[in-house]
């Protein structure tokens, strides 16, 4: 294969995987242990 191919493929695929991660920390199950720094300095 292209050299430029297997170097597109594999940036796509490493920004899918990161684009996955952030989502599933966000809105998962690790996403009850997050802190909500407005919460923390209400008046």
């Amino acid at each position: 294969m292209e050299p430029a191919i297997v170097l597109s493929i594999s940036m796509a695929a490493v920004v899918v995987v990161i684009t996955v991660l952030s989502i599933y920390t966000s809105f998962g199950p690790p996403s009850k242990q997050l802190n909500d720094p407005f919460d923390d300095h209400e008046d």
